[in-house]
């Protein structure tokens, strides 16, 4: 059997993540895509932003289209809130309503013990091999194709 390519392992290892997410957060009702998207706005949200649909995607590494079908959802499911840029009214901005708050944060706390255990064999999320590994998985996301 042929050693596997590096391309392949990243392939397989984000599959596993995205399963793994999509099944520990089922009883809450949301997907791996919509916790990226309300996670990610609750962070943005954290530090002051208040992004564009477009900036979330940016965040996100989601597509553009699929951010903006995601968030019409949830906003019709009265997680998030969309709401036209006073300055550019082609801007998109959304913020977490109340209740999408109440639903991310222990979401969040789900995801971060699901995270714990992905990295054991790391030595934790703390770990120095960790550490080095969110270094070089950076440099490959931060080189243009």
């Amino acid at each position: 059997m042929s050693e596997a390519t590096p391309g392949h392992l990243v392939w397989r290892l984000s599959m596993k993540w995205r399963v793994a997410v999509d099944r520990a957060l089922a009883h809450r009702g949301l997907t791996h895509a919509q916790y990226v998207m309300l996670a990610s706005l609750y962070g943005l949200e954290r530090d002051g932003r208040v992004p564009s649909q477009r900036e979330l995607a940016d965040h996100t590494g989601l597509e553009a289209l699929y951010v903006s079908k995601l968030a019409r959802s949830l906003d019709a499911d009265g997680l998030m809130q969309r709401t036209r840029d006073a300055v550019d009214t082609r801007t998109m901005r959304l913020e977490l309503t109340a209740k999408g708050r109440e639903a991310i944060e222990p979401a969040i706390a789900e995801v971060a013990a699901l995270l714990d255990k992905l990295l054991a064999p790391l030595g934790g999320r703390r770990g120095a091999r960790t550490k080095g590994f969110v270094r070089d998985l950076t440099e490959l996301l931060d080189t243009p194709l």
